[in-house]
Parts: C-alpha cells; sequence; structure tokens
C-alpha cells in the first residue's frame, strides 16, 4: 500500500498534468482545427501555457515539500549539528 504522501503528491500530480492537457487541446480547439494549421497567436498561446504550467509545478512542489515535511524526518535546520555550531 502507498503512503499517504506519496498518494497526495500522484493526485496532484496527475491533476496538473489534466489541467495542461485540458488548456492545451481549448487552445487547439480555439486556435486551430478543421485540418489547418494552429495561428501565431495559438502558437503564443501555447508557449504561455508551457511556461505557466513549468510556474505552476514548482508553485505546487514548494507547497507540497512545506505540507508534507515531517520534523521526524530529521530536515528541520534545528537538528543540523553544523548550523548549530556555527551560530
Amino acid at each position: 500500500m502507498l503512503e499517504r504522501e506519496r498518494i497526495i503528491e500522484i493526485v496532484v500530480a496527475v491533476a496538473a498534468v489534466l489541467l495542461m492537457l485540458g488548456v492545451m487541446i481549448g487552445i487547439g480547439s480555439e486556435y486551430g482545427g478543421n485540418g489547418q494549421a494552429m495561428s501565431t497567436d495559438g502558437g503564443e498561446m501555447l508557449v504561455i501555457a508551457i511556461v505557466g504550467f513549468i510556474l505552476l509545478l514548482t508553485a505546487v512542489g514548494i507547497a507540497l515539500a512545506f505540507v508534507l515535511n515531517d520534523p521526524e524526518d530529521g530536515l528541520e535546520a534545528d537538528d543540523d549539528p553544523d548550523a548549530q555550531s556555527a551560530a
């Protein structure tokens, strides 16, 4: 059985990918279709969608890192002996 954190990560990743696919399909149907090539505006919109997807996944990754961080993992700065000796 998968851990709770892993299931949350999978659900969020799949939701982000489905959102991206939906946006790409929407752009394709709006700026192209019927056997014709996509317009220049459609290409620009696709580039914006890809950049937005990258920024979205970055924000989601940072948010998940904070939400799913357990103090027992030893990832806290207070648990680091080097950080304590430097103070």
